[in-house]
C-alpha cells in the first residue's frame, strides 16, 4: 500500500499532479496539505489518523496504529493553476482522434496506428494540431505523399487542437475517488511533446 498514488489538488480544487503515498503523508504531517474524503471534507493529519478504518478500505500501518490511505489531498497554500496547454504529443493526438483512423473510420489499438500529415511535409505541410491525424497503416500507405484530395480519400473530420486539460498517463490507475476532480485521463513516448514546425 505504501506504493499507492495520491491525487494532489491546489487550494482551488484543481488537479495538479499525482504523488506517492509516502510523499502525501509527509505533506499531511507537516501541515502543507489536508486529506479530502469522498464527501469533500478536509482533514489535517491528526483528524485523518483518528478516522476509523472500515474493513474494505485500504490502510497503512504506523508505529502504533493503522490509518486510512488518503486518495486525494488538497494543498493549503498552493494556488498555482494547472497548465491549460495540451501538449502536441502522439498520445494526445490518438486521444483526440479516439484511436480511429481518420480516413477509413475504423478504431484500432494504438500499436496499429501511426500519425499522418494531412498535407505531407514534402508538400510544405507542418507538424501541428491542424495537420496531423491518426491513420491506420493501410490508409497511410494508400495516401502516401499526397494530399487526401490527390489520393481521393476523405478525412472524417478536420483536425484541430483540443481544448481539454488532462492529467496524463494515469488512466490505467484511475481511482474512483479522483474522478470528480479530473476532466479525463503513459510512457514518455506518448506524452513527449512533438516538435512543431
Amino acid at each position: 500500500m505504501i506504493n499507492s498514488s495520491v491525487l494532489v489538488l491546489n487550494k482551488n480544487y484543481q488537479p495538479l499532479t499525482i504523488i506517492s503515498l509516502k510523499r502525501a503523508l509527509s505533506l499531511l504531517v507537516v501541515g502543507v496539505a489536508k486529506a479530502i474524503d469522498e464527501n469533500y471534507r478536509q482533514f489535517d493529519f491528526q483528524s485523518w489518523a483518528d478516522l476509523s478504518v472500515a474493513n474494505n478500505e485500504d490502510y497503512v500501518g504506523l508505529v502504533n496504529k493503522v490509518i486510512k490511505i488518503p486518495k486525494v489531498i488538497l494543498l493549503c497554500y498552493c494556488d498555482r493553476q494547472p497548465k491549460k496547454h495540451v501538449k502536441f504529443s502522439r498520445y494526445n493526438i490518438y486521444m483526440r482522434d479516439k484511436n480511429v483512423c481518420q480516413y477509413c473510420g475504423k478504431q484500432y489499438q494504438k500499436s496499429e496506428l501511426n500519425l499522418d500529415h494531412v498535407i505531407p511535409r514534402s508538400l510544405g505541410g507542418k507538424s501541428s494540431w491542424d495537420n496531423v491525424v491518426c491513420s491506420c497503416y493501410s490508409c497511410n500507405l494508400k495516401k502516401g505523399g499526397r494530399t487526401p484530395e490527390q489520393a481521393r480519400m476523405r478525412l472524417l473530420k478536420d483536425p484541430h487542437q483540443p481544448n481539454w486539460s488532462l492529467l496524463y498517463g494515469f488512466e490505467r490507475n484511475l481511482m474512483k475517488e479522483w474522478v470528480p476532480f479530473l476532466n479525463a485521463v503513459d510512457a514518455s513516448y506518448w506524452h513527449l511533446e512533438l516538435i512543431k514546425d
